[in-house]
């Protein structure tokens, strides 16, 4: 009844993550059926490419070996290089087809997915030894469509065995009365015309079988609403947990500030809702935003600056000007170098002639 409950909560699409982790742990949508139609595939283009090379790869050391029996020694080490010699040639005679065959197999994944490598399949899950699990696997719906796919095959196979054979079954009748030699050729023939049927029909199966599967797999990826807000918070980082990284940041930063404002030339300010707090030294290019704030910033920049004796000038539009354009530690833009200039400029004046004055 939960997993139920699970799969009706799970109506949303897939994120591209959950794709990709699913292809990492080897979740993929993979069909038996395709992988089957690529090596059926490459014994057929086998054996019509190279049915004559196997053969008489294999019936030349067979026919030396028959005309030389003679010369066999019948002890240990003779029988042991007979046979040596016989899988040599065996083995160079079906080489290059099996390793069509396997190509074949490895192109029937291929098309399907990417190469995954992943462990994840070896581990022990109680669901591969639960009856309640085995009971869903034996009546679920890919136990149905399994039934009913190798039922569709049998029949088809079934059919075009009769329609390729049947029209034969008086030549094969008469074959009992044939020289090996031809037989091996109608037979070979034969077989070449009923695997490339069987070929074709395979393909409808295999590319509706491919559908049916990644209908199945992409099912089984659909996310919950809570999924998704969970993947989020994973990938772009808890809101809750980034509000309060913000506030700490603000909070260093606040306090870095207040500690620069004794440092500071001069604060220009609105006079009440802005302040910024500059600081020049002879040698330095250009004056340097050390802090700035609006509201309650502004006022505690301004009551540090008259603890400190630094000078408050009020400023409105260079204020508003300096807040919206420096940022901390940043020197001022040029446009404002020369009202900034006037200021820095008429403050040292007041401090050589008259120390502690304040605007």
């Amino acid at each position: 009844m939960a997993d139920e409950n699970d799969a009706s909560e799970k109506t949303e699409d897939p994120t591209q993550k959950r794709l990709d982790d699913a292809l990492d742990r080897g979740d993929v949508a993979k069909s038996q059926e395709i992988n089957t139609w690529f090596v059926i595939s490459g014994a057929t283009l086998v054996l019509s490419t190279f049915s004559g090379s196997i053969g008489g790869g294999i019936l030349t050391p067979l026919r030396n070996l028959i005309a030389n029996s003679w010369m066999i020694h019948a002890d240990g080490p003779g029988l042991l290089a007979l046979a040596q010699s016989l899988e040599y040639a065996v083995m160079a005679a079906l080489g290059v087809p099996f390793l069509m065959l396997a190509l074949a197999a490895i192109a029937g994944n291929l098309v399907q997915h990417r190469l995954v490598w992943s462990a994840e399949s070896l581990k022990p899950k109680f669901s591969k030894v639960s009856p309640a699990a085995g009971a869903r696997r034996i009546f679920g719906k890919q136990a149905a469509a399994n039934f009913a796919k190798g039922l569709f095959k049998v029949l088809a196979l079934g059919t075009l065995m009769t329609v390729v054979l049947w029209p034969e079954r008086h030549r094969l009748e008469a074959m009992v009365r044939f020289d090996p030699a031809v037989i091996l050729g109608v037979t070979t023939s034969l077989m070449l015309h009923l695997m490339g049927a069987v070929v074709a029909s395979l393909a409808i199966v295999a590319i509706a079988d491919y559908l049916f599967q990644y209908r199945q797999w992409y099912e089984r990826q659909k996310m919950s609403l809570q999924e998704i807000k969970e993947e989020f918070k994973q990938s772009e980082g808890d809101p809750h947990v980034k509000g309060r990284i913000r506030q700490l940041r603000q909070a260093r930063m606040k306090k870095r500030m207040m500690a620069a404002v004794p440092k500071a030339s001069v604060i220009i300010t609105n006079p009440t809702h802005y302040a910024v707090a500059l600081s020049y030294e002879r040698g330095m290019s250009a004056p340097v935003c050390v802090a700035k704030g609006v509201d309650t910033i502004a006022l505690k920049i301004r009551e540090i600056a008259a603890e400190h004796d630094i000078p408050i000038v009020e400023n409105v539009p260079l204020a508003r000007a300096l807040h919206a354009t420096v940022d901390i530690d940043d020197e001022i833009p040029v446009e404002h170098y020369q009202a900034v200039a006037e200021i820095i400029g008429y403050v040292m004046g007041l401090k050589r002639g008259l120390s502690g004055w304040r605007a």
